[in-house]
């Protein structure tokens, strides 16, 4: 299945229904595939050819779904950036992904200017806005709606995410119709969705978890969609009474800011049954408030990465017996937990989480080495370690390459050093997680100066400002004179780290 056929046989099955519901404004199956092959054929015309990188960086809005679909059926193939981008990482994505053509939202034209001569492969810019600097509609608005005439096949490329690399940079995640069309319905026999559905869309459509693990598995199953563009708990509410809200996928932290809000009212909510949610655990306490306050919501924990899609699942009614694990595998997936000759490790014992078939990427882009270490014994690794049980029931036992997760943002703690390290009083320094109430984890950085060198707290956190996401910058920073290290001379994070983690009660 290509993902233009999703939604052009909800538009033959659906024509009137609403596909996307946004800000008061309704956009219907059929509209939705119309405005679809308008762009895919204004893209044609402007020159951009099959396999040609198109980027998107843009809020949740009808704009982003329209060129989600438009995009895939032009053959080219879609980059989705993140909004939290500071500048030199922004710089870095667009041109390592080779985008040509740049659809942007007027909320970051600024971020976009000041990088635009540091791209010398992109050639045409379009501004997505609410005004008359709208340009997206102007760019499409004189092609025909009929599908364009492109030979497309199901293992061709035509989306792209950038994640976190273990070389401190982000890696694009290239993946096929294929790979897409197999989480899209994994997702909707593991989360319940159906066409009866209105499916909040409340995480940042850059993520894979909002587009292609929420928005698009809901198009497949010919589901209404209502967009949030930015996350806070009482537009939340109100976007769900006023949509009859039935579905969502969020991080474990957006649950938590609505089961404590002041302003909290069930009523808002009468219509929402279907939670599903990953990023991060979700501590008990919010699981047992959810059950207390709205007892007619039914949870759904998914465990995957932007790499393979939705590999495990925890279906409500393995509660409480199954609570702590991640699920068992997925629909429509395979996933093994394995030891280092490749070989399935009994019940109990530690291994890696790993997964094959046609639901993983195609390569990172542009990164031939990591693809291929991506790569062993037959499988592909998530560099997640857990175990297994009895009744092929999977719990992660830790996070390998130290990643930390923060409010459902995975931030790489190599990415960070790099960017402490690029300021010349820096002599060595250690990025790691340190928990949170609100978030999870936050970073904290352990820094070692230059002799003579002299740095404040608040002067390196505004040289990460400069480098960094404000999620990824340093929340504690703290000055040291050594290390503890290995015999061969790396830093062991672990000893900086355990004081935190062994008393809760020195939580920041």
């Amino acid at each position: 299945m290509l993902t233009g056929d999703m939604l052009r046989r909800s538009a033959e099955r659906f024509p009137q229904k609403p596909a996307i519901v946004w800000e008061g404004n309704s956009l219907s199956y059929q509209a939705l595939d119309e405005a679809a092959n308008r762009l895919a054929n204004a893209l044609i015309a402007h020159g951009i050819g099959k396999g040609a990188k198109v980027g998107i960086i843009s809020r949740n809005r009808t704009e982003y779904g329209i060129s989600f679909f438009g995009v895939a059926r032009s053959g080219a193939v879609l980059v989705n950036v993140s909004v939290l981008y500071a500048p030199d990482e922004l710089a870095y994505v667009l041109d390592k992904a080779d985008i040509e053509l740049l659809f942007f939202e007027d909320l970051f034209g600024d971020k976009v200017e000041a990088v635009r001569d540091r791209l010398p492969k992109l050639r045409e810019t379009v501004r997505i806005a609410g005004d008359d600097g709208d340009e997206f509609t102007a760019f499409c608005a004189s092609s025909p709606a009929d599908a364009p005439a492109i030979d497309i096949d199901e293992d061709d490329p035509f989306c792209m995410t950038y994640t976190g690399g273990t070389t401190g940079r982000p890696k694009g995640v290239l993946v096929s119709h294929r790979n897409r069309a197999v989480t899209a319905h994994t997702v909707m026999v593991e989360e319940a969705i159906d066409e009866r559905d209105v499916v909040g869309i409340v995480t940042p459509m850059f993520h894979v978890a909002a587009l292609n693990i929420m928005f698009q598995p809901a198009v497949l199953a010919g589901a209404t969609t209502t967009f949030l563009s930015k996350w806070d708990t009482g537009d939340f509410a109100d976007m769900a009474q006023k949509a009859g809200m039935t579905a969502a996928f969020m991080v474990p932290t957006q649950v938590a800011m609505v089961v404590s809000d002041a302003e909290f009212d069930a009523a808002k909510f009468a219509s929402w049954h279907k939670l599903s949610f990953a990023g991060a655990p979700m501590p008990d306490w919010v699981q047992h408030k959810m059950l207390e306050v709205l007892p007619d919501v039914k949870m759904t924990q998914i465990y995957g990465q932007s790499e393979m899609g939705v590999l495990t699942s925890l279906r409500h009614w393995y509660l409480p017996e199954k609570l702590g694990s991640v699920g068992r595998q997925a629909y429509n997936v395979d996933v093994a937990v394995i030891d280092q000759d490749g070989h399935p490790v009994a019940v109990g014992e530690i291994g890696e989480i790993v997964s094959r078939g046609d639901n993983v990427m195609l390569e990172y882009y542009g990164e031939p080495e990591q693809t291929a270490a991506f790569w062993r014994h037959g499988w592909a690794h998530t560099d997640d370690v857990g175990t297994i049980d009895e009744d092929g029931f999977i719990t992660l036992v830790d996070r390998s390459k130290d990643m930390i997760i923060s409010g459902g943002e995975n931030i790489y703690p190599k990415e960070i050093e790099n960017a402490i390290y690029a300021h010349e009083a820096v002599a060595e320094c250690a990025v790691f997680g340190i928990p949170h109430d609100k978030w999870g984890e936050v970073p904290a950085a352990y820094v070692c100066l230059k002799d003579g060198a002299a740095l404040s707290e608040q002067d390196l956190v505004a040289h990460c400002a400069d480098r960094l996401a404000q999620f990824k910058r340093p929340r504690l920073v703290k000055f040291v004179k050594e290390f503890p290290k290995t015999p061969i001379g790396k830093i062991q994070k672990n000893i900086l780290r355990e004081p935190y983690w062994h008393d809760r009660e020195k939580n920041i």
